[in-house]
């Protein structure tokens, strides 16, 4: 007798790939077929939608218009009080000639540059970055004038025509 194989036993190649792909789609399609979840309705995102829409919304606007100087006087008690009416951190008091003495020496270009540029504890332009350059300079005039200087305070800028 002879050793061949069973026809009826014997499996191609192409049979095997066929079945080895069969067995590993088959799961894979049940899996997502039975996962699938149907499109939500259009009424649902609606609700979705304002449930988690922010409380408010920012919009920034690119020109508030034109600029006004504003005065020493308001600069002062809008940016500086805060800090050169209590003397915090080493800051003059207003009105302390004895404090403002050494300063005002310096003269007025060189007190303005320290308020621009800012100085020791002070942050530049006294905190506020939306004060122009005219309006520290008419700030540092007006608080060293209360404190024995004879500064001249700039002319405060006029504002621009609208473009």
């Amino acid at each position: 007798m002879s050793k061949q194989p069973d026809a009826t036993t014997k499996i191609s190649f192409f049979q095997k790939a066929l079945i080895f792909f069969a067995g590993m789609i088959t799961p894979i399609f049940v899996v997502y077929t039975l996962t699938k979840s149907p499109p939500p309705a259009p009424e649902a995102d609606a609700k979705v939608v304002e449930r988690i829409k922010p409380l408010a919304a920012v919009e920034i606007s690119g020109n508030s218009g034109p600029h006004i100087d504003k005065s020493g006087e308001e600069v002062v008690k809008s940016a500086c009080a805060a800090c050169h009416t209590a003397g915090m951190m080493g800051s003059p008091k207003i009105g302390d000639k004895t404090a403002w003495g050494p300063r005002i020496t310096q003269g007025f270009a060189t007190l303005t540059k320290h308020a621009i540029e800012g100085i020791r504890a002070m942050p530049p332009r006294g905190g506020n970055p939306d004060l122009s350059d005219n309006e520290i300079a008419a700030a540092v005039a007006h608080m060293a004038n209360q404190s024995g200087a004879k500064f001249v305070a700039p002319k405060q800028a006029e504002a621009a025509p609208a473009k």
